[in-house]
């Protein structure tokens, strides 16, 4: 059994963002707090893990209720749910900026329309049909709050701050790759988006790739990530079957990271950026992605 939910938030107009991350994977529970500073193309992680929570941390088995938190001596995470607001706190004492500023906290309030469309996907693999993913990927939710590094207090303000939510929960093989990326922002003062991604679990009866405008899903068809995976600094480019969507990205910074416990191992790139493209939307009409902040990850 393994769970975990995952928020990005980034300010289009500060050029900043955050990521915070609680899981539990069953023999270990991984929580971290990454700062992403777009501008300087810096990235600063604290993290922390739990040993054999085994199902106790506290995640609900549905996106839209339950709360869940965690805390130890490096850093604390609170992820509460109140109607169609996800506030999430973090507290992180001994965060250290590159610049020399100590500790981080702060409270980002997202706001979910309950009227906009999410990706949900339910699917096994080949050779395992008892191993199953049940992903959800909620996208455009607009960010209101604070964080504060040290001294200096950085602003979400909803007009130009967008956050998503990546939850998983599942019980899946032993050894996986799999790409995902994710945009939020406005096209022409209404939510635009997109969830992309593949690799994980067998996605011949469902996909996640999809484009958002105006809180409707528009489904896309198969989306490649062409990626030069000897720097994930290098710019990307992505392509789909269907001709619809056609993006470039380019990155800001790497959020690089790697576990290796043995029989436990995991190396990520967590590339911040942006989009610049273009969206062939389900009635045909053309909507330039872009410039827009986003995220892509690659994992193995």
């Amino acid at each position: 059994k393994k769970e975990w939910d995952y928020y990005y938030v980034l300010s289009h107009g500060g050029e900043y963002g955050i990521g915070v991350t609680m899981s539990d994977l069953g023999y270990a529970g991984l929580f971290a707090i990454a700062w992403i500073d777009l501008k300087n193309r810096t990235t600063t992680q604290v993290d922390t893990m739990s040993i054999l929570p085994m199902g106790r941390t506290g995640f609900s088995p549905t996106s839209e209720k339950g709360d869940v938190s965690f805390s130890d001596k490096k850093l604390s995470i609170s992820y509460r749910l109140k109607g169609n607001e996800r506030i999430i706190t973090v507290d992180c004492p001994g965060f250290v900026s590159p610049r020399g500023e100590v500790g981080l906290s702060g409270e980002i309030v997202l706001k979910r329309d309950p009227k906009m469309d999410t990706m949900c996907i339910a699917t096994s693999w080949k050779e395992n049909r008892k191993a199953f993913y049940l992903n959800q990927k909620i996208n455009c939710m607009p960010a209101k709050g604070t964080i504060t590094i040290g001294k200096t207090k950085y602003k979400f303000d909803p007009k130009d701050s967008f956050g998503g939510l990546d939850w998983g929960r599942g019980n899946w093989t032993y050894k996986n790759r799999w790409y995902w990326g994710s945009a939020s922002g406005l096209l022409k003062g209404q939510p635009f988006g997109w969830n992309i991604g593949y690799g994980f679990s067998d996605r011949t009866p469902a996909s996640e790739n999809l484009v958002f405008y105006k809180n409707k899903a528009h489904k896309l068809a198969e989306v490649r990530f062409h990626i030069d995976t000897n720097n994930y600094l290098a710019p990307w480019k992505f392509t789909s079957s269907d001709g619809r969507f056609e993006m470039d990205f380019e990155p800001a910074v790497d959020r690089a990271s790697a576990v290796n416990m043995g029989i436990i191992k995991s190396v990520q790139h967590q590339v911040f950026g942006y989009f610049t493209g273009q969206v062939i939307l389900d009635d045909g009409k053309d909507a330039e992605g872009g410039p827009l902040y986003g995220i892509c990850r690659g994992c193995a």
